[in-house]
């Protein structure tokens, strides 16, 4: 075992408070100077069930989850439903320790709470058998008889975090400044205590045979530790956006929680509302009034969501949604990771749509194309949509402070002010020309706000006149229709030769094979495509973020600089891929698929097998719960 990487996971149930325990514990490693990322699995539960959290830290860019684990502090869970093996779910007590041991990598560490977890519990998963087999080294605490000692059991966990720094080596300064950071008086003090007599008796009561030491590292500008949810947040703040509303849903509630805890010392408005038809159109109307709203919701809730979506695109009202995916269909795993609505969001509503789909692959990613959505919606009148998953909600890693130094951008786009209304078209009853289409640039008809003197006009979902009035007429139908989808072609336009691109690439740019993914599969896939290339294959990749308008010339470029290339998503019927093939359909031949869909997302593993059995052609089965798919033809 070396000390190139730590990979820790804690494990307890629901309600054990593992994730604000793992938060401190990767902020204790990113003060450190190392870079961290976090995986988080939780049931659908409020309270017990298994969890866990994964933290990956090293003195390097981490990019995705790890390839198992080294080390497991196993809390047991608190609130198991039924401790008796008989019972339906087995025996909830011990399954943070039995359902970990899988991935636990040979020569990892296993501390586990044997205030809970009692020997007849270990004997009955061949813990010892396991642990010799695979150079495991065990250490059983009692990290409940411990808490109670100095204060209350719920502080087992700073307990496990203690004997963990003694095993790992590590000095507790960061620690305590967490601890401090949080808390004070008595309970602080008595956190301390515990903190100490866990990391003191470890040292005293164990010799340690174990390689495995926390890696030293050092950053070179301030760090925050931050979700994908944040991200999408901050990026709409530094937007202008100042209007949201919603209804809770897995795993979208974090943008929402978020922007509402925010919105009150900028002057903003949130509101929780009855439901996601409500929620959609309440942030519609708001932007109908002058302000820049959003909304969003996941899978079941954005599908209500349709109906005011094909209202805004007919009424040619900017908004923003966006939609966190999760495994479904129907309520199907509401906390697992799945990218399984794409099609969803790119189809649904009334007739030819028009709207922008952004897919962010990392933290980075979804502040600045969360803002770019803001920006091509208010511009050109259109409903954007930033879609992302369960994975890149709640994954946690370290970013450059002074990335979010930014301006913030209250434009409202191609909005007139009364001094241009006057100027601008109005019919022999005053009403102004809002969708007027014999001058409109870029097929935008520059918008007013109700209030505006000279602005009155109608808007309705109905197909209609350039004031608004219903019109079945067909030259009108067709003009207006013509004039809405020539956005669309603008904005590719403006996407390609205006902007930076907002797809990434990876590896060896004269590379015979290519992997192509989207969204939050991209650090898994850009770590995978090193491996393969430092162990010679020829390699590149490609993640793109533009679902619609698709970046055509881009991906384009990138297939015909290749021989093959694999897809890789996290759906089981290749729904990215499908989209690639509609737009591109004359590289079918050299499009396979690779497949994930069980509620977890990539190792960099898997998929470097997955090119190896896909693309290299060795003839065996994967090891991994993963498909391939071949190519059309084959």
């Amino acid at each position: 075992m070396s000390d190139d990487e730590l990979i820790w996971r804690i494990a307890g149930g629901s309600g054990d408070g593992i994730d604000s325990t793992s938060q401190n514990f990767a902020k204790a490693l990113m003060r450190s100077g190392l870079d961290v990322f976090t995986h988080r699995h939780y049931p659908s539960r409020i309270r017990g069930g298994h969890t866990y959290v994964e933290i990956r830290a090293a003195d390097r860019e981490v990019q995705s989850r790890g390839d198992g684990y080294n080390f497991l502090l196993s809390l047991g869970d608190s609130f198991a439903r039924n401790p008796q093996e008989e019972a339906y779910y087995g025996n909830e007590e011990i399954k943070p320790l039995s359902e970990n041991l899988d991935d636990l990598r040979e020569g990892g560490i296993i501390v586990y709470d044997e205030g809970l977890i009692s020997e007849e519990d270990v004997e009955a998963i061949d813990l010892h058998d396991r642990a010799e087999e695979n150079d495991w080294h065990v250490f059983p605490m009692d990290l409940r008889g411990l808490a109670r000692e100095h204060g209350r059991e719920v502080m087992r966990n700073t307990a496990g975090v203690g004997v963990t720094a003694a095993l790992l080596d590590m000095d507790l300064e960061h620690i305590e400044d967490l601890m401090s950071d949080a808390m004070g008086g008595d309970v602080l003090e008595a956190n301390l205590e515990i903190l100490h007599e866990a990391y003191e008796t470890t040292r005293e009561e164990y010799e340690f045979e174990h390689d495995l030491r926390a890696p030293e590292g050092s950053h070179d500008a301030e760090q925050a530790l931050l979700s994908g949810s944040n991200a999408i947040a901050y990026g709409a703040i530094d937007a202008g956006c100042r209007f949201i509303a919603g209804y809770p849903m897995t795993p979208w509630t974090d943008v929402f929680t978020i922007l509402t805890q925010n919105f009150p010392d900028m002057g903003g408005v949130s509101e929780q509302v009855e439901d996601e038809i409500a929620a959609a159109a309440l942030a519609v109307g708001a932007s109908h009034a002058g302000v820049k709203a959003m909304s969003g919701s996941s899978g079941g809730g954005f599908a209500l969501m349709s109906e005011p979506l094909g209202l805004a695109e007919m009424t040619e009202t900017p908004v923003v949604l966006v939609e966190s995916m999760r495994a479904g269909p129907s309520t199907g795993m509401p906390t697992k990771p799945e990218q399984a609505d794409l099609e969803h969001v790119l189809y649904t509503s009334q007739g030819d749509s028009q709207r922008v789909v952004f897919a962010p692959g990392t933290i980075e990613e979804a502040y600045e194309q969360t803002r770019l959505a803001f920006d091509i919606a208010w511009d050109y009148q259109i409903p954007a949509i930033v879609i992302y998953d369960q994975k890149l909600s709640g994954e946690n890693t370290n970013v450059d402070v002074d990335f979010f130094d930014r301006e913030v951008s209250p434009d409202l786009g191609s909005t007139l002010t009364e001094d241009e209304l006057r100027e601008a078209a109005h019919d022999n009853s005053g009403k102004f020309k809002r969708f007027n289409y014999d001058d409109a640039e870029n097929g935008v008809a520059p918008r007013s706000i109700p209030g505006q003197k000279g602005g009155r006009f109608l808007a309705t979902g109905n197909e209609h006149s350039p004031v608004g009035h219903i019109s079945e007429d067909p030259d009108n139908r067709v003009a207006q229709m013509d004039r809405r989808l020539e956005k669309l072609e603008s904005i590719r336009r403006e996407l390609d030769e205006e902007r930076e691109s907002t797809q990434t690439y990876f590896g060896d740019e004269t590379a015979d094979y290519g992997v192509i993914t989207w969204g939050s599969s991209q650090g898994a896939v850009a770590e995978a495509i090193e491996r393969l290339n430092e162990n010679g294959h020829s390699v590149r990749g490609l993640s793109v973020s533009d679902m619609t308008p698709f970046p055509e010339k881009e991906v384009t470029e990138f297939l015909e600089s290749v021989d093959e290339a694999m897809v890789v998503e996290m759906n089981a019927t290749a729904q990215f891929r499908g989209l690639l093939q509609k737009e591109l359909g004359r590289f079918g031949e050299k499009l396979t698929s690779l497949l994930k869909y069980n509620g977890n997302p990539f190792e960099p593993a898997e998929i470097v097998e997955g090119y190896q059995v896909n693309l290299a052609e060795e003839d065996r089965e994967p090891t991994a719960q993963v498909r391939i798919e071949p190519a059309a033809g084959d």
